[in-house]
């Protein structure tokens, strides 16, 4: 999910309906490098995947004995997601929501992530926030996406200044109450050069 409202007429959910239509996958079917390396570290438990695309971070997940929670407001999406589930053997709770309009239940996820969400800055600062408000005590906020610094430096990605974060951005939004564990940049591992450049912030709620 990317980038500002279009001026074809189409609603983003409707364009994004069009993009993975068009393309099987739209994205790598391998999950997210950055994900595999957090959650590998962490007890299986509720994950909450929003922006979940194809399925395949919530697939991994549900592979290694999380209870997941994808959501996407591509049907189209949605529908591969399923498929993608179903050949792997393991179940995921799957809801066609829009992240601007629909709020999960608050402190109800060990593991909540937002792979690749780039909005503009405010209708970010709204997704994320009621994101992070998922997160249980004790529980983990990973955040993954292109920095801005991708534009000129990378590869890849919205092409839009406004949509594209730092890690700072997110550990400034996010605000003291959390334990940061991580923000930092990296390029992105296995890719072709000039690799893209990957903003990360992982973040704890500390637990009362």
């Amino acid at each position: 999910m990317s980038e500002r409202p279009t001026d074809t007429g189409l609603s983003r959910a409707e364009l994004w309906n069009a993009r993975h239509a068009a393309h099987d996958p739209i994205e790598d079917a391998d999950p997210d490098p950055t994900l595999v390396e957090v959650a590998a570290r962490l007890t299986p438990g509720a994950a909450l995947d929003l922006g979940a695309g194809d399925g395949r971070n919530a697939v991994w997940l549900a592979a290694h004995g999380w209870r997941v929670t994808a959501v996407d407001f591509s049907a189209v999406a949605l529908d591969r997601g399923r498929g993608l589930a179903a050949q792997v053997g393991v179940d995921i709770d799957w809801r066609r929501e829009d992240l601007l309009d629909w709020t999960p239940p608050a402190a109800s996820f060990d593991l909540v992530t937002l792979a690749f969400i780039h909005l503009p800055a405010d209708e970010r600062r709204r997704v994320y926030a009621t994101a992070a408000d998922a997160v249980a005590p004790g529980g983990t906020l990973l955040v993954v996406g292109h920095d801005r610094s991708n534009l000129d430096s990378g590869a890849g990605g919205p092409r839009d200044p406004d949509v594209l974060f730092t890690p700072a951005d997110i550990v400034r939004d996010l605000g003291p109450a959390w334990r940061i564990v991580r923000a930092d940049t990296t390029r992105r591992p296995g890719a072709t050069e000039p690799a893209p450049i990957d903003a990360i912030v992982v973040a704890v709620r500390p637990a009362p």
